[in-house]
């Protein structure tokens, strides 16, 4: 579940899906990334999360049916995950986790590529989030860990969503453990060779991790994702649901690379500030091998342009989705900033097909397309 509404308004009222906005943002210190010791297993090998452009098994997703979480949206909001999971079902196949009483409905709006399961319910789409975070370990292994979900501190119901991630697990055959944090798969980016980035916001907080300081949250972190080091965002705290996930502004490409989604030039919001400081740490952090990073920049759409016009919505081309063979990222209606998205997004990505989805009930939500997906890596 990705974070926030990176452009129209300095303040909002209700956004994700009712979530109270808090009245401004709270920055908490400067850039800081510590690198610390890979843990290896008993084999002598190290479990690892694999950076997104790797060869996938499949692509796992959930269905919504709830009008409590999705009043006078959800038949739209259903539209659209039908839409991005017959779109990735193009390229590999797509498992949507549904409620047993409303597996027939995905089954018809997704049609037969979809592999659509009932027992795994759900509460809501957010896979990114409840999902597990599969992890190789380069010899043929897989396994899993679960962020031990709460729901982003406690704000939505989440007694199904809570139990995604083992269940995933089981489903697939391989063990899972628990990483000594509470988080989503959307607060936190690795490079899938030993460095990862994050909002303070999502993270350092008591919503989710009360009384850890940040250098036990980058131990839990590290030994989670196989990594060394974190390279810290202070992020936005309050104003959206998660607390600015980090996947709707900036990601890792590769190692040593990575990509931050900027605001137009008159954008001067919370969000747009957050994103032009994490433009700016990235541009002078390492990797944990020492290396300098390579920022890339991936202009918005400006928010007067775009075809929503709902105060919650998020449009961020950053939040695409790798999957074998293709890109799969939004369109939101902006039409130069549309094309110059798809213009980067080919130029990075030369030997995947880029497809452009209308996801704009989605979007009202403050979510996008890599919110609502969980790859499973080939081993």
């Amino acid at each position: 579940m990705s974070n926030h509404t990176a452009g129209r308004h300095a303040s909002r009222g209700l956004n994700r899906r009712g979530f109270l906005v808090a009245a401004g943002a709270v920055a908490v210190g400067g850039a800081l990334a510590t690198t610390l010791p890979e843990k290896a297993d008993a084999a002598g090998g190290t479990f690892r999360v694999p950076v997104e452009d790797v060869r996938h098994t499949r692509t796992w997703m959930a269905w919504p049916d709830s009008t409590a979480i999705w009043p006078g949206k959800l038949s739209g909001v259903q539209a659209d995950i039908a839409r991005i999971a017959r779109t990735i079902a193009k390229y590999e196949p797509v498992v949507m986790c549904a409620n047993p009483g409303s597996a027939a409905k995905a089954r018809s709006m997704c049609g037969s590529t979809v592999t659509v399961i009932s027992s795994i319910p759900v509460d809501d789409c957010w896979m990114r989030d409840t999902g597990p975070v599969f992890r190789t370990d380069g010899r043929g292994g897989l396994d899993a860990v679960g962020l031990n979900f709460n729901g982003w501190g406690d704000k939505q119901a989440h007694r199904k969503d809570a139990r995604v991630a083992e269940r995933i697990a089981g489903y697939v055959g391989v063990p899972i453990t628990y990483a000594d944090l509470v988080g989503e798969g959307g607060a936190i980016e690795q490079d899938g060779a030993g460095t990862l980035m994050a909002t303070r916001s999502s993270l350092v907080n008591r919503n989710r991790n009360p009384g850890m300081s940040e250098r036990e949250l980058e131990r839990a972190m590290c030994d989670a994702y196989g990594s060394s080091k974190v390279i810290w965002f202070d992020g936005v705290y309050g104003q959206d649901i998660t607390d600015d996930h980090v996947d709707a502004t900036s990601r890792f490409l590769a190692p040593g690379e990575a990509l931050v989604q900027m605001p137009v030039a008159g954008d001067n919001d919370a969000y747009a500030r957050d994103a032009r400081r994490q433009y700016g740490t990235l541009s002078v952090s390492t990797t944990s091998a020492g290396r300098a990073m390579d920022v890339i920049r991936l202009q918005g759409p400006d928010y007067n342009r775009i075809r929503s016009t709902d105060q919650g919505f998020l449009a961020s081309y950053a939040n695409f989705y790798l999957c074998n063979d293709a890109v799969i990222s939004a369109q939101f209606g902006d039409k130069r900033a549309d094309e110059a998205a798809r213009a980067t997004l080919s130029r990075l990505y030369p030997d995947r097909y880029i497809e452009q989805l209308d996801i704009d009930r989605l979007g009202t939500g403050g979510g996008g397309i890599h919110c609502v997906t969980q790859q499973q890596p080939v081993a």
